[in-house]
């Protein structure tokens, strides 16, 4: 276990620009929420309600592990899931809730505070801002792949992106990629999909 927390360097993602995503994302797809969401999400087979239940999850997720303080591994609870009923509107409420939970554990975190954020083999941990930043790169890429699939214009803030795109560029998750003009079209491309 990597049991020494990475630290990040000066101008990395913080927690004011995971707001900010959140804000974003929660705008997109209230733009979209009188749409189909049984559609596709973008190139997943995942439809855009599984996939935005997933971003829910995700984002839950990564605020329980950073608030439980578990080093050895994640907690062992399941996963966050709607109900079998839930349409876009519970979906666009529960990541309104969650995105909050995050931020608030991320915010009262301690300023040595880390937990376990991945295994790469091994459980690594990470301090808060990193947990920020991971709840953002899920959020972000799959945010994108519900609007694509709702046809929902998603173009996130380029300076956001840029913190986004250097703060997980070394990631053990993510193939090296150089500095991009257009971090963005980057986080798309690291991650296996086509910039629009």
């Amino acid at each position: 276990m990597n049991d020494e927390p990475v630290p990040r360097p000066e101008g990395g993602f913080t927690l004011a620009d995971f707001r900010e995503l959140s804000r974003y994302v929660i705008d997109r797809w209230t733009a979209g929420i009188d749409l189909d969401w049984n559609v596709p999400a973008g190139t997943l087979e995942w439809t855009c309600i599984y996939t935005a239940d997933h971003v829910v999850d995700c984002v839950f997720s990564y605020a329980f592990f950073l608030a439980s303080a578990k080093l050895d591994g994640y907690p062992r609870f399941g996963e966050l899931h709607a109900l079998a009923d839930a349409g876009p509107s519970d979906m666009i409420d529960g990541l309104r809730a969650t995105t909050t939970m995050l931020a608030a554990v991320v915010a009262a975190a301690e300023p040595d505070a880390v937990a376990t954020i991945w295994y790469s083999p091994l459980p690594e941990l990470r301090g808060a801002a990193d947990f920020a930043a991971r709840g953002a790169l899920e959020m972000i890429l799959h945010a994108h792949d519900v609007c694509t699939g709702l046809g929902v214009v998603f173009e996130p803030p380029a300076d956001l992106c840029r913190r986004l795109f250097d703060h997980t560029s070394d990631w053990p998750m993510h193939p090296a990629m150089p500095p991009a003009a257009d971090a963005w079209s980057a986080l798309l491309e690291r991650s296996g999909r086509r910039p629009d």
